[in-house]
């Protein structure tokens, strides 16, 4: 069986490099004579893949001291709760809206506290990002939330928002680790990990330190508490261990391919493969402005909903997997995350212009 090109937007494609790495330790973890998977999350081994992982993510995004990295489960979706039992403490939060994603979040918090969306692109289906220069920031505000990259429509901030001073959170879930950060700018970023960084069941948040306080909404579950999990070092509970392993692997893997300056080389190389094809082609068209275009997910279409099936069906043949759209936007969707080579961008191409010949 040979591998496929995997354009899944989450579970997503992963290095080649770091899964032989961890298919060569799956029964035996560094001489412990176990798995990774069977170790205690309190023994030493299990310590150290802990500790090197926060480093190399700390080294990799220069994060300050006085933010915590937490490794989390839960998901993003968990986030979009625990963020306003923590950081709400006026009652009111700015939602900014680009896609389902912080659609949702803002819905969740709205059980919390007051919401106000100081912006939003659903008037044009989520395909651009709005002007965020001058928002109606409000006074009360504990915080200002986006969904930094948005995987469905495939859109992403290029300039964060003018938040007036407010603490601004994000989730990067689709752009993490993809280039270069500013960390001091944010008062959270986190993500799941499972479309830039490893396997399903782990979100990291990183949170500036003076945000993880006991002052936190009554009722918040013990679990559901910033603090707690500061405190224990993401060792509270059991930890999504093996997950966590994984992700230190592909930390590793991203030094030493050169770091996020190179991985944003890397990925602006691939999507313009991609952009620029879809910029000429008379069949498929890409759905985003232009200038507020994903490097990591790019939707497009045909216009013609068999045609989109067709292409689907026959790409999938061909070794293209997971290029169907999301189900509320229909047509497609390529995520060209860290992992995906040049070559396999290069290859969709090349049976984009086949598919383009045949049907037009």
């Amino acid at each position: 069986m040979s591998r496929v090109y995997n354009f899944s937007a989450g579970p997503a494609v992963l290095p080649e490099e770091v899964l032989k790495e961890a298919a060569a330790e799956m029964l035996d973890y560094n001489g412990t004579g176990m798995s990774v998977m069977e170790m205690s999350h309190r023994s030493k081994a299990f310590e150290e893949i802990i500790t090197a992982a926060e480093q190399d993510l700390r080294d990799l995004m220069n994060i300050p001291d006085n933010y915590k990295v937490l490794f989390l489960q839960g998901g993003a979706s968990q986030q979009f709760a625990m963020i306003p039992m923590n950081l709400m403490k006026k009652k009111e939060a700015d939602y900014i809206v680009t896609g389902q994603w912080a659609k949702k979040a803002a819905k969740e918090a709205a059980k919390y506290g007051k919401v106000n969306v100081v912006a939003s692109s659903e008037d044009k289906t989520f395909s651009y990002i709005p002007d965020c220069s001058d928002l109606p920031i409000s006074e009360n505000a504990d915080y200002v939330y986006i969904c930094e990259n948005n995987t469905i429509y495939g859109t992403k901030f290029k300039e964060l928002p003018n938040t007036k001073g407010k603490t601004l959170v994000a989730d990067v879930s689709s752009c993490f680790l993809s280039e270069p950060v500013d960390v001091t700018k944010y008062g959270v970023i986190y993500g799941g990990v499972q479309k830039n960084i490893g396997p399903a069941g782990v979100v990291i948040v990183i949170i500036r330190e003076d945000l993880i306080t006991e002052d936190v909404l009554p009722g918040t579950p013990t679990m559901l508490q910033y603090k707690t999990h500061a405190d224990a070092g993401s060792l509270y509970n059991t930890p999504p261990a093996y997950g966590i392993y994984i992700c230190g692997k592909v930390f590793k893997w991203l030094k030493k391919m050169g770091g996020l300056e190179v991985m944003k080389e890397r990925n602006e190389k691939k999507a313009k493969v991609l952009y620029d094809y879809l910029d000429q082609s008379k069949l498929f068209k890409g759905t985003v402005v232009p200038k507020d275009r994903s490097l990591m997910n790019v939707p497009f279409v045909t216009g013609d909903k068999d045609l989109d099936a067709k292409f689907v069906k026959e790409a999938k043949e061909a070794g293209f997997e997971n290029l169907k759209g999301h189900r509320t936007v229909g047509g497609m969707r390529a995520s060209i995350y860290n992992a995906m080579p040049y070559e396999g961008v290069v290859a969709l191409v090349e049976f984009m212009k086949k598919f383009e010949e045949e049907n037009l």
